[in-house]
């Protein structure tokens, strides 16, 4: 074998597959086993190959599982086996499984004493095989396959491994086509998919589109990696501030809450851990162009930013921004009342009441404004028709 250009091909199969050259040595080496089982071997057989990168020959090798009585199933057990196939599963789970005996896949103890001495049982016992280096097509053909479903397998799961560490986290891709409801986007290695539930309601995808995406889950399908993105994730918008406000990396401010109603309207509540530091201040930068990156990058979505506090009253007036809020009162364990000027009542509710409603679901309490004048909006009189038919199908 002529190693020079052996490596050179190495490394080029593997830069344009984004794999390590060790993973293509692995498939060139299982194919090359492949083809000498097939010329040569048996069926059952577990022979290995290994290339020799400083000769530049292979060395074959047999496998086999060093056995003992106790191990393996006796005539009568086989037999029984047939009529009771499912009972016998409990009985294998004890200790050790039993095996059924295969002179192509094990060797019984005595025997494998005489190769060496020294093996113990539940050791393998590897024999040097004689080189051979004439192969048939049939052969040559099945080395073919089996390293091209080794590199594929190898791709798989490089991705899979990629895609899992970005679980939770932003990826930018491009969109490659649209298929009904559903946008796939090349994310380089792969495709991801976003369908019609985690794409944002008034927003149009063109091919060739470059996007910012949240990997919500990553999962292992029969097809290949499953990458599910979103746009509508609340978690998609706190990642994007992590990209503008420093401070969030340094921990000197956190985001304790977001809630939201995918391009229209967004109320996020953050907290300062260090003193000093204004969370709002810091989350809509100079002249708030940090906030402004990430609503540009949501296609102009409202931002509410809202400073968090550990006390109710306190927590659920902030929430109500941009209204004003008089004073808060807490009634029990799950409704606050909140007191408006009349002016800013309509601010405080919202348009369709999507205010009250995402300040409720950001603070986790249900909010009743009321007005000094004795004027009183519960959060039921405001929700929206849909969300009320589905409340009720609930």
């Amino acid at each position: 074998m002529d190693l020079k250009n052996f490596n050179v091909l190495l490394e080029s199969i593997a830069e344009e597959k984004g794999l390590a050259p060790e993973r293509i040595l692995e498939a060139i080496e299982q194919s090359i086993a492949a083809a000498y089982k097939k010329e040569y071997g048996n069926r059952g057989q577990n022979i290995a190959a290994s290339l020799n990168m400083k000769t530049g020959g292979v060395d074959f090798t047999l496998s086999r599982l060093v056995v003992d009585e106790s191990m393996i199933y006796s005539e009568e057990e086989l037999e029984e086996m047939k009529d009771k196939e499912e009972d016998r599963r409990e009985e294998e789970d004890e200790e050790e499984k039993k095996v059924r005996f295969s002179e192509e896949r094990h060797i019984m103890i005595d025997e494998a004493k005489k190769i060496k001495k020294t093996i113990k049982v539940g050791e393998e016992l590897v024999e040097k095989l004689e080189t051979k280096e004439d192969y048939g097509r049939i052969a040559a053909q099945t080395a073919k396959q089996v390293i091209l479903q080794k590199i594929k397998e190898a791709e798989r799961e490089s991705v899979l491994d990629e895609f899992s560490s970005k679980e939770g986290e932003l990826v930018s891709g491009v969109v490659q086509r649209v298929e009904g409801r559903v946008v796939f986007i090349d994310l380089g290695k792969t495709l991801g998919i976003m369908p019609k539930e985690e794409q944002v309601p008034g927003e149009f995808y063109r091919v060739g589109q470059r996007l910012r995406l949240y990997v919500v889950k990553v999962e292992d399908g029969p097809r290949g990696p499953s990458i599910l993105l979103s746009r509508v994730y609340p978690k998609f918008i706190s990642k994007l501030f992590e990209l503008e406000v420093p401070e969030i990396d340094a921990e000197t401010i956190e985001i304790k809450g977001i809630t939201r109603e995918a391009g229209s309207r967004s109320k996020i509540a953050v907290a300062s851990m260090s003193d000093g530091v204004d969370p709002v201040g810091s989350m809509v930068g100079q002249r708030g162009t940090r906030v402004s990156a990430v609503i540009n990058e949501l296609g102009g979505e409202k931002i509410d930013i809202v400073e968090w506090a550990e006390d109710p009253e306190t927590y659920v007036a902030n929430s109500l921004s941009p209204a004003k809020v008089l004073q808060v009162e807490i009634k029990d364990k799950s409704t606050a009342v909140a007191m408006v000027q009349e002016d800013q009542l309509s601010l405080a509710i919202g348009r369709e009441g999507q205010n009250v409603r995402l300040a409720a679901k950001l603070t986790g309490w249900k909010i009743d404004i009321v007005t000094p004048e004795g004027k009183e909006v519960s959060i039921e009189e405001v929700e929206p028709e849909e969300e009320k038919e589905s409340t009720d199908k609930e």
